[in-house]
């Protein structure tokens, strides 16, 4: 009896401070990293983290923490990694977490906040302690969408006491980044999000 194989599938990686806090790694050497672990078309998008590979590998919370302990033990300093399938990148790159009119306005940014797990009902309701005239967001499975209206350095969602109240790691990305990378990666016919995905919104 032939063994079946596992179909190559696309993903894309979002890295928790891998240049941050004096630490510097070229993306050519970050590439190499992934090619180490046996993925195959490696990419990076953008220096800042993104990092898109192939693999037949279906368990996306195994692949985490084998690319966060693989780049641990190369770079010596913790790399939280967050992965979602080009599926879920559609989906979070068109989700609108607010109307059109509140995300134009000049000097407003969105950003998304990427999580490992969704949150508890508990969590989102601390969230709210956060929104202010500056800062509105809204929770949707394993992401935040976060509107700013103000500078982001003054704002309190972004300083370490956010990571303290989500009791979870996150990483950060621009929504202009997230759409230009499902844009660029879109998803394969017949694929569908992962249940990780599936998770209330707050209102």
């Amino acid at each position: 009896m032939i063994k079946p194989v596992n179909p190559i599938r696309r993903y894309v990686a979002f890295l928790r401070a891998i240049n941050v806090g004096g630490h510097t790694v070229k993306m050519d050497v970050l590439r190499k990293l992934f090619e180490r672990l046996g993925f195959r078309n490696v990419e990076t998008f953008i220096a800042s983290g993104n990092v898109i590979f192939e693999t037949p590998a279906g368990n996306l919370q195994q692949l985490e923490e084998q690319i966060a302990r693989h780049l641990k033990n190369a770079l010596g300093y913790e790399v939280t990694t967050f992965i979602r399938t080009p599926a879920e990148l559609a989906e979070i790159a068109t989700f609108q977490p607010f109307s059109a009119g509140e995300i134009e306005t000049p000097g407003t940014s969105l950003f998304v906040v990427f999580l490992p797990a969704p949150l508890g009902d508990k969590v989102q309701r601390q969230l709210r302690i956060f929104r202010t005239e500056a800062d509105d967001f809204r929770v949707r499975g394993r992401e935040i969408y976060w509107l700013s209206r103000a500078s982001t350095a003054e704002s309190p969602f972004a300083r370490p006491l956010l990571g303290k109240t989500l009791g979870m790691p996150a990483t950060v990305r621009n929504v202009k980044t997230v759409r230009k990378l499902a844009a660029k990666y879109p998803a394969s016919p017949g694929e569908v999000n992962g249940p990780r995905n599936a998770g209330p919104r707050t209102q």
